[in-house]
């Protein structure tokens, strides 16, 4: 992928139009829920999640036989620690790989396979439109590489991506359908940083 391009993975007509579909979420009458940098949310019940991304990874995962959704917002790609992904470790989050394990961890809780669980990825922006100066790879780009290797070792089925390119995205993610609606930011604003880890969203 070349810097400043955005890649984009389809498998089906369906999943190509998904990203193009219009919306008003503040019309829907689900739950709403915004997702800050370094949290994972899983919901049992439907729920409408929103985040929005620049340099960092948003990870979708939906099973359509318990309609249970998750998503994450991944801010680095490696832990620090071997063990950071352990016990009650406050910033596991934060890392691409940890945030993955743990989601893959939740949904086996349900006895969902790996096989059975539909992922999507989005964001890794080089908003900065550094690119890869001195062979060295953006956080964006880092980001995605390393998300990318975890669904593949995890035997996942990614079946959608939208990420690399110079521009933010906000996404919508509805948690019991699995459907990512996806809007492009020119400009990056101010992003919350969070207070907590974890929300299981049960209603």
């Amino acid at each position: 992928m070349r810097p400043g391009q955005a890649q984009r993975h389809k498998v089906s007509k369906a999943q190509s139009e998904e990203r193009g579909k219009s919306m008003r979420p503040s019309e829907t009458k689900l739950p709403n829920f915004y997702l800050k940098p370094g949290q994972i949310y899983i919901a049992e019940k439907p729920t409408l999640v929103s985040t929005v991304l620049g340099s960092c990874i948003s990870v979708t995962m939906f099973n359509s036989r318990f309609k249970i959704g998750a998503i994450s917002h991944g801010m680095l790609p490696l832990c620090k620690s071997m063990n950071s992904c352990a016990g009650e470790c406050h910033e596991s989050f934060k890392y691409v790989d940890c945030s993955i394990r743990r989601m893959i961890k939740m949904f086996n809780t349900y006895g969902i396979k790996s096989g059975e669980i539909e992922v999507k990825l989005f964001g890794g922006a080089d908003v900065l439109g550094s690119g890869n100066v001195g062979n060295i790879m953006s956080v964006g780009g880092m980001n995605i590489e390393t998300a990318l290797k975890m669904i593949r070792t995890k035997g996942l089925n990614i079946v959608i991506s939208d990420v690399g390119g110079l521009c933010g995205r906000k996404i919508y993610f509805y948690t019991h359908t699995g459907e990512i609606f996806l809007k492009r930011l020119e400009k990056m604003g101010k992003i919350d940083l969070p207070d907590q880890r974890i929300v299981k969203g049960v209603y």
